[in-house]
């Protein structure tokens, strides 16, 4: 089972918390990325993972790969050039302070490279899955050529394609990101999305309202002819603790449970849900399994620091189960 991403691999720094990027003396190191995250999680249950990107021709970049092969990510066809690596800088939430991200990627490697430049054929044969999100489109005209050449070819060799929103508004405006992603879904066989991200889509914002979630996945299944939409519901109590849940709508629609989350990192979680949703339904899982397995995935990752989720598969089943003894 492979499954290819494509998208920016960026160096995430990050002083400890509860310190603000103000007060820090010291940032930690993390890689990451919505794609690239995607990606390290599917390898971590099981599946032949591969990530395309393009990366400065330094030590940052040598870093950045040493840390997808770790991670079993095949990235044997990721570009290396000369240029700078994208960074973003993120401050945790603490109690009632919401968490901040500050992005400096401009004129990154990624940013600079054209579609043409990848061997998308090659990641694409005996692939299974293509996944990108609304983070690669948004990072300039290359980066829109990109996700467009990629799901188009996918979509030309009858291999599966999914598209998370992702819409960030600090890195490009509501109007340009929403008319970028009407032209993007019409390749997507599986749309995920946040419930509170819905107006992108020209759609109203669903929050943890059940049947405004539901109405809102079938209206987009209907628009654009997807398999699958698939919605993150969260609930934010505070920066530390929020409720999260899934859900799915196929030929019905379906819940998952709610999970009640301390959050050690907030970031990542969408992309845990991702990789935790294309994972079961390329094993063939029911509605109500596969939208579950991408639920405990989701909680699952806000329960470790970091970008990205790193854990088995039957470790995601072992956390559905309840069980929280230790394991001796």
């Amino acid at each position: 089972m492979k499954i290819v991403t494509i998208g920016e691999l960026l160096l995430r720094l990050s002083p400890e918390k509860p310190h603000t990027l103000a007060e820090a003396g010291a940032l930690t190191l993390h890689f990451g990325g919505g794609e690239a995250n995607a990606a390290v999680a599917l390898s971590g249950f099981g599946a032949e993972a591969e990530f395309l990107t393009a990366l400065p021709q330094n030590a940052l970049g040598d870093a950045a790969l040493s840390f997808l092969k770790s991670r079993g990510v095949t990235a044997s066809r990721v570009l290396r050039k000369q240029g700078r690596m994208g960074l973003y800088f993120y401050e945790h939430g603490v109690s009632l302070r919401g968490g901040k991200v500050l992005y400096d990627r401009s004129d990154s490697v990624f940013s600079r490279t054209r579609a043409e430049e990848y061997d998308l054929s090659g990641a694409l044969e005996n692939a299974a899955w293509l996944h990108l999100s609304g983070i690669t489109p948004a990072l300039g005209e290359n980066g829109a050529q990109v996700a467009l050449l990629a799901l188009k070819t996918a979509k030309e060799r009858g291999i599966a394609t999914s598209f998370d929103v992702n819409y960030r508004p600090s890195l490009w405006g509501f109007e340009e990101a929403k008319s970028a992603f009407s032209r993007l879904m019409p390749f997507a066989d599986v749309c995920l999305l946040s419930s509170d991200g819905l107006d992108v889509l020209g759609l109203e914002n669903a929050g943890a309202d059940r049947e405004k979630c539901e109405a809102a996945a079938r209206e987009l299944k209907r628009r654009y002819g997807f398999r699958a939409v698939a919605l993150t519901v969260r609930e934010s109590l505070s920066a530390e603790r929020n409720l999260l849940s899934g859900c799915l709508f196929t030929d019905r629609f379906y819940l998952s449970k709610t999970y009640d989350t301390q959050i050690v990192d907030r970031i990542g979680g969408g992309d845990a849900f991702s990789a935790g949703l294309i994972y079961a339904l390329c094993r063939g899982l029911g509605g109500q399994s596969a939208v579950e397995f991408a639920a405990a995935a989701e909680a699952y990752k806000h329960t470790v620091a970091g970008d990205s989720l790193f854990v088995s598969a039957a470790e995601i089943e072992t956390f559905l189960s309840g069980e929280v003894r230790v394991k001796r």
